[in-house]
């Protein structure tokens, strides 16, 4: 988009150029748009055009009240009861463009900069006068002079005074006859080389819905304009299979010729190659079973989601920190009662009078170990006591036999180891 505002070649004010490229066998869109040239039917035709007189006081409030407006139709409304019947304008201001403020009686409180608005709310147009009313009580102070900006009135208190406000053009003093027939689009098409003037013409279309084609009807068929163009304000041209003899300069027009529009948008089109384009390998379908279905026996697989958390601040580390050696301490605790219930429970199970005595074969002691033991050491030492007896005696029967003797002092002997406290 190149701006070229403000060109004017007598078909029209060009607003904008732009340059399209678009490959061949596409389809483009000249995008041309204008909310000024949406059609609405006047049908309140008084309306449509509104004059009002606006005044701003001089004050130190500065402030800003409306005096009195007027429709097309002549019909006037006064906004301050005290200026009814010293305040007017002409009935006739929207035929001859007179829309000046008659005041009489000035007073000292009229002073203050008036300003004369023109509003057209059919073409979208608004127009602004200002001129300032001094009062003063000096015949000779009396005169009217420019100040560059704005006409200056210097008018004497109790007199009369017309503010002036005259506009005579046709838009403001003309109705709106015929307005369907007043708003046209038509797009032209130059060729490469071609001079602006013997441009083709493409499309007419007007507000009322009439509709033009010029060239071959190939032309027509593949460029168009939307059927609701008037009512949405897009006048754009779809230009449909685009080939190499479609490029050149094309231009959308814009007439109001009742609200005073005229515009032009020129189009630079440049047709560029095809775009290639790579074949696919048409791919077999699988086969299945006349039992099996494609939907059968398949699992879906849930998307993989990663969680990741950000933290927008140092205090919410810290805090996560903080939370997560709460946790461990927490752990370390528990291990610690575990351990100590478990050594306090082995001491309550061990009884140091319960043992195992086991003897040694080869070196004859005993040794005790922690086991429940179901004899007591008295038994074992009486149980030794009476083995050792037996051998004894029965070594002295051996050496009584081999001796052949039979003494008293074998007997006394017999009778000595039968006592109990023998040992």
């Amino acid at each position: 988009f190149s701006p070229a505002l403000g060109q004017n070649d007598g078909s029209g004010v060009v607003v904008a150029t732009y340059n399209i490229s678009a490959p061949q066998g596409s389809q483009a869109e000249l995008q041309c748009h204008s909310q000024r040239m949406v059609w609405t039917q006047d049908r309140l035709k008084d309306r449509q055009r509104v004059v009002h007189w606006d005044l701003l006081r001089s004050g130190p409030d500065h402030a800003m009240e409306r005096v009195i407006d007027m429709f097309s139709a002549g019909d006037q409304r006064i906004y301050n009861g005290y200026n009814q019947g010293r305040i007017n304008m002409s009935k006739t201001a929207f035929k001859d463009g007179n829309f000046s403020l008659v005041i009489k009686d000035v007073a000292m409180s009229d002073k203050g900069i008036y300003s004369c608005n023109l509003h057209h709310h059919y073409c979208h147009l608004y127009e602004s006068i200002k001129v300032q009313l001094n009062v003063t009580r000096s015949a000779r102070k009396e005169r009217r002079f420019w100040d560059g900006q704005k006409a200056v009135f210097v008018v004497l208190v109790g007199g009369t005074v017309a503010l002036p406000c005259v506009n005579r053009r046709p838009i403001w003093t003309e109705g709106n006859s015929q307005e369907d027939q007043q708003q046209v689009v038509h797009w032209d098409r130059q060729p490469p080389g071609v001079r602006h003037d013997r441009a083709d013409r493409l499309i007419d279309l007007y507000a009322s819905g009439e509709r033009r084609h010029y060239g071959p009807l190939f032309v027509q068929q593949k460029m168009n304009i939307s059927a609701t163009a008037f009512s949405q304000g897009d006048f754009s041209l779809t230009i449909s299979d685009i080939q190499p003899l479609d490029q050149g300069l094309y231009s959308c027009h814009l007439h109001h010729h009742y609200c005073g529009l005229h515009e032009r948008r020129i189009f630079q089109l440049t047709v560029m190659p095809p775009v290639p384009q790579i074949p696919q390998e048409p791919t077999d379908e699988p086969q299945y079973l006349p039992n099996e279905e494609p939907n059968t026996n398949m699992v879906e697989v849930p998307p993989h989601v990663i969680n990741v958390i950000l933290p927008e601040q140092r205090n919410h580390f810290l805090q996560q920190l903080g939370y997560i050696l709460a946790i461990l301490l927490l752990l370390a605790l528990v291990v610690l009662a575990i351990i100590l219930l478990t050594c306090h429970r082995k001491r309550q199970d061990f009884d140091p009078r319960k043992v195992e005595i086991l003897t040694d074969v080869k070196t004859g002691h005993t040794s005790c170990v922690k086991k429940e033991c179901e004899r007591s050491i008295t038994d074992v030492k009486s149980s030794n006591q009476e083995e050792t007896k037996l051998d004894y005696k029965n070594n002295l029967l051996k050496e009584a036999e081999m001796s052949k003797l039979c003494s008293p002092k074998a007997i006394d002997l017999d009778r000595e180891m039968e006592k109990p406290s023998w040992k």
